[in-house]
């Protein structure tokens, strides 16, 4: 079996037919499994993930597919085409923000609920109304138990201590940690060692609390880098899918996983973005 040196990890947030900020449609979510499909890809889970980076070469081709926060839209359009082509993936739960109540419907089950732009999420979980926008744990166990989608911590309230307050961060990010630790483990009956920061914001501290929280495999939301075999699992690079076609996220992840073609290219985007802070 040929291995890969690189596994591209895809950053989504919403799959939904509303236009918005982070979002997909779900048509160009299926174009975009059905690009990986055409051409020979795997997803990978997040032990198969671990072992690549502990050492272990994944497979050729191998994508690990990743989604933030826990929207009801991975519920009701992702999932579903996750499953119809044969793909899984892995949801950062902001478990905070997730409640009880029982299934909704998903694609193929009659009529839809809302899903509504990423702002308006923003806007109703700030209202107590996160319900409904957000995934139940009902839903999240269906999933799980369907072998489609595993779920890891994104904190428990997804706020930016360091913003909010900065002299306290420290004590207040431990606490969220815990806090969805606890969460996850009344829920689901266990809590992995992977882990996605909020906005992608972390620093030193931060990652010291982490993994002294029990959380060994830490996902960023920074695109120009290669997670190979050996590398860092406390710095794990991830890049945006926009909502654009498979042909344009199948070259991104062709460039993400070339040898050469790849760390070339993360060098001259970090070059550009060093120039627009120096403008």
């Amino acid at each position: 079996m040929k291995h890969t040196q690189t596994v591209p990890v895809l950053m989504y947030h919403h799959v939904s037919p509303v236009e918005g900020m982070i979002n997909v449609t779900p048509s160009n979510f299926e174009d975009q499994l059905q690009w990986l499909k055409r051409h020979g890809y795997r997803s990978l889970g997040s032990d198969e993930f671990a072992a690549h980076l502990g050492g272990k070469p994944a497979p050729a081709r191998s994508v690990l597919i990743t989604f933030d926060d826990g929207y009801l839209d991975n519920w009701v359009y992702a999932y579903p085409l996750l499953k119809k082509y044969g793909y899984t993936a892995l949801i950062f739960l902001v478990t905070g923000w997730v409640g009880d109540g029982p299934l909704r419907h998903c694609l193929g089950q009659g009529e839809l609920p809302e899903t509504p732009s990423h702002h308006d999420c923003e806007t109703r979980i700030a209202q107590g109304r996160g319900d409904e926008v957000v995934l139940r744990w009902s839903e999240i166990k269906a999933m799980r138990d369907d072998g489609v989608i595993q779920f890891h911590s994104h904190t428990h309230t997804h706020t930016r201590w360091d913003l909010i307050a900065p002299q306290e961060k420290n004590t207040r990010l431990a606490e969220e940690l815990a806090l969805s630790r606890a969460a996850l483990n009344a829920h689901l009956g266990n809590v992995s060692e992977h882990f996605c920061w909020p906005q992608g914001y972390f620093d030193a501290d931060y990652t010291r609390l982490a993994k002294e929280a029990g959380f060994r495999y830490l996902y960023t939301t920074q695109a120009f880098g290669q997670n190979r075999p050996g590398t860092d699992p406390a710095h794990i690079f991830r890049f945006a899918v926009r909502n654009t076609s498979g042909n344009s996220v199948g070259r991104r992840i062709q460039v993400a996983a070339h040898p050469l073609i790849g760390p070339l290219f993360n060098k001259w985007k970090l070059w550009k973005r060093s120039l627009r802070k120096r403008a």
